[in-house]
């Protein structure tokens, strides 16, 4: 009996320590970070055609927005739902203006900024690339 309590002990102590300090490494044999890539990362990309209603962004992290109308309007999803998501969001239409939004009550917040608004513009020469980035209340944009 002392001894399937010694071995139960120990088996809960190595779960223990190694869910404390664990680290994944590609590609390399002594990670530095809880992820930790040593090599080339490749991130799901899509195209979104805008429709007559918003066009929910959902999916994927690199995306490429096709208004189809002046301000068509592409909406970015609950930052509250999705805190520290990412994306990358380009207008590829070189005539179109695409308009960005989100679900909810939340804001877009220019990079070192403290004013946000409901709304961003995207178009050639301006915001033609945004980087948002979910901080579980608003999202911040840097282009």
């Amino acid at each position: 009996m002392n001894k399937l309590k010694f071995s139960i002990i120990l088996i809960a102590v190595v779960c223990t320590v190694n869910f404390g300090f664990s680290q994944v490494g590609i590609n390399t044999t002594s990670p530095l970070s809880t992820l930790d890539i040593n090599g080339n990362l490749s991130v799901k990309t899509i195209t979104l055609v805008g429709s007559g209603s918003p066009t929910l962004i959902s999916d994927g992290v690199y995306i490429s927005v096709n208004p189809q109308v002046t301000n068509q309007e592409f909406k970015l999803p609950n930052p509250v739902t999705f805190p520290g998501r990412i994306y990358v969001i380009r207008n590829i239409n070189n005539t179109v203006t695409a308009k960005l939004t989100t679900v909810g009550s939340s804001l877009l917040f220019p990079k070192n900024s403290t004013t946000g608004s409901t709304e961003i513009y995207m178009y050639e020469g301006v915001l033609r690339t945004v980087i948002v980035i979910s901080d579980g209340l608003n999202w911040t944009y840097i282009n």
